[in-house]
């Protein structure tokens, strides 16, 4: 075997005492030997140190090479030992955390699982049966003008239909030209303005009339409403939409009914009343095709265009599905009311 020259010794010296180093590093299991490593490696007996000095003892030819293996042994060695205390720090630091944790939640019961109130849940039950039938959600102010909750609405000032609404108004702009809206026909008013027909909406919300509470009535209230505006829609299809929607929401074993009514805001109206199985007949709400007047209110041009609208109360549906005698009870905040739904 030939036998190596100065150079080559040197180097084969430098790279497996380094590969040893970086080996130990690896492994090392604290911070102290890791010190002790590094103090080998780069103190002035190490073997990085001693490779430098022999730098200048090797031939002139050489003494480039050996620079750069000493250059990177010293970047191997640096980089194994600063990889591993991260490491080692970090556990360290883990197992401290871990060690002075301290529980500081407070012993509680049985936590009490809690549900949405009964009127939103029917208000809810409501919207996903319309948006199954193809109607999307469309909401308004509460305050509004009184243009928009009445003469939009063909229920001009002095009009008798008005007595009926006994309206709160607001101490806004000139006097009784602002209204807390007692339905939600004026979103109707507002669909109809900002969207182009075909217009297929529902619009629930809460609604303002001043009521004396009892047993059946509340100054503040929740309604739905529907509008359809399209082509050639007339009475028939409004009393499809009333059979198709009792159907759906109530099941296959109620009906539906219309019966003659009068509303100012459309023409022909009709109250309409749902069939229980048992053969009794319940009132839910009143209907009718769209006037004209309203039509063009909204900017609708009622010679291309018709339509229907219809409403009913949400917190009667309440009543009517859980059988509560008072609707009072509803909104009273009693957890023993509340919490049997």
């Amino acid at each position: 075997m030939p036998e190596l020259s100065s150079t080559d010794a040197v180097l084969a010296e430098l790279n497996g005492a380094v590969e040893a180093i970086v080996a130990n590093a690896e492994e090392a299991g604290d911070i102290e030997t890791l010190d002790s490593l590094e103090s080998g490696a780069f103190g002035k007996a190490g073997p990085i140190a001693s490779a430098r000095k022999a730098i200048g003892e090797v031939p002139p030819h050489e003494r480039k090479l050996l620079g750069l293996a000493v250059q990177e042994s010293k970047t191997a060695v640096e980089t194994a030992i600063a990889s591993r205390r991260g490491a080692l720090v970090d556990g360290e630091r883990s197992r401290r955390l871990e060690a002075e944790r301290m529980d500081l939640s407070e012993v509680v019961g049985e936590p009490r699982v809690g549900h949405i109130h009964p009127l939103t849940q029917a208000w809810e039950e409501l919207e996903d049966t319309f948006i199954g039938m193809g109607f999307r959600i469309a909401e308004g102010p509460h305050v509004e003008t009184d243009w928009h909750n009445f003469d939009a609405l063909n229920i001009p000032k002095g009009h008798p239909a008005r007595d009926a609404f006994d309206s709160l108004y607001v101490n806004n702009g000139d006097p009784g030209s602002t209204v807390l809206r007692t339905h939600t026909s004026p979103v109707q008013i507002r669909t109809m303005l900002e969207d182009d027909p075909p217009i297929y909406i529902v619009a629930p919300g809460r609604v303002f009339r001043r009521d004396t509470a009892d047993a059946t009535h509340l100054p503040v209230f929740h309604q739905i409403e529907g509008l359809v505006i399209d082509r050639t829609i007339s009475l028939a299809d409004l009393a499809g939409t009333i059979e198709e929607f009792t159907q759906a929401f109530f099941g296959k074993g109620f009906h539906s009914r219309l019966r003659p009514n009068y509303f100012p805001f459309t023409e022909p109206s009709a109250e309409f009343d749902i069939q229980r199985p048992d053969g009794s007949w319940l009132e839910l709400g009143g209907c009718g095709v769209v006037h004209p007047h309203v039509l063009k209110a909204g900017g609708i041009d009622p010679e291309e265009w018709s339509g229907f609208a219809f409403g009913f109360g949400i917190d009667r549906f309440l009543t009517i599905k859980h059988g509560v005698d008072d609707l009072r009870d509803a909104f009273t905040n009693d957890v023993r009311f509340l919490e049997q739904f």
